[in-house]
């Protein structure tokens, strides 16, 4: 059966102490859940706070990017045995910032999931269209495209520590939602695309997240969709309450 996965991408935001007030907030909001996987990806400097935080909570705590080497001349970065090191074994690979502000092509995600991976690291995998690729009817062929230039090198086994989070370029920050009935279009597709490759077995086992200007107010619906396991949530994650609530939807 496919996990139910509600992933909070906190960016670049909440200093130490912003950070603490929400994990407490959610440590108690989310106290009572059932069968939802929680995740949340504070900024670099935060992760080992957060993990002491939610240790004894259920909690997850992801990491927001991480480089493809396992260390080297690169200012700035972080490696996947920093982040193991401390207690961080999920990361976020393929964001549409990552991609559209940093250059990230999908010949480098592949170094980097693969490299996650070599550590025994869970990869959210992120990707979705741009609104002109949508507009151009481009878009399944756009997101087929993705998924096979940055996953399609893996073996069967590795699947079992990937969960695909797909995101409209367009609904990010924007206001604008895909509508369930996209989302669910989208994903069934998704789906497909990997069962042709890897077989049912793992088709039938990822889990995909939707994630797009997610909110209380349309979580259920969308969440309700045979084919949406979850969401990959941005704003509504740097609320208590707002996050709580998605968490909750299912």
């Amino acid at each position: 059966m496919r996990k139910r996965v509600v992933a909070g991408n906190w960016k670049m935001n909440n200093n130490l102490e912003e950070t603490g007030a929400l994990l407490s907030g959610l440590k108690t909001k989310l106290e009572e859940r059932q069968g939802t996987e929680i995740i949340v990806a504070p900024t670099f400097i935060n992760l080992p706070y957060a993990l002491e935080a939610l240790k004894d909570s259920g909690i997850k705590v992801a990491s927001q990017n991480m480089h493809q080497a396992e260390n080297g001349a690169f200012t700035g970065e972080i490696s996947a045995n920093m982040l193991t090191s401390v207690g961080v074994r999920t990361v976020i690979l393929g964001h549409s910032e990552r991609r559209a502000y940093f250059g990230e092509k999908d010949e480098v995600l592949a170094e980097k999931v693969t490299t996650a991976l070599k550590h025994k690291m869970q990869v959210i995998f992120c990707f979705g269209e741009e609104l002109e690729e949508r507009k151009s009817n481009n878009h399944f062929q756009v997101v087929e495209e993705q998924l096979k230039a940055a996953l399609f090198h893996l073996d069967k086994g590795s699947w079992q520590n990937i969960i695909l989070a797909y995101e409209p370029v367009w609904a990010i920050g924007t206001g604008e939602t895909a509508s369930p009935e996209q989302a669910q279009e989208m994903h069934a597709f998704i789906r497909n695309v990997i069962k042709e490759k890897f077989g049912t077995e793992v088709s039938d086992e990822i889990s995909i997240l939707y994630g797009g200007s997610v909110k209380p107010a349309n979580a259920a619906e969308i969440f309700a969709k045979p084919d949406v396991d979850g969401g990959l949530i941005g704003g509504a994650s740097l609320d208590v309450d707002s996050f709580a609530a998605i968490a909750n939807a299912f």
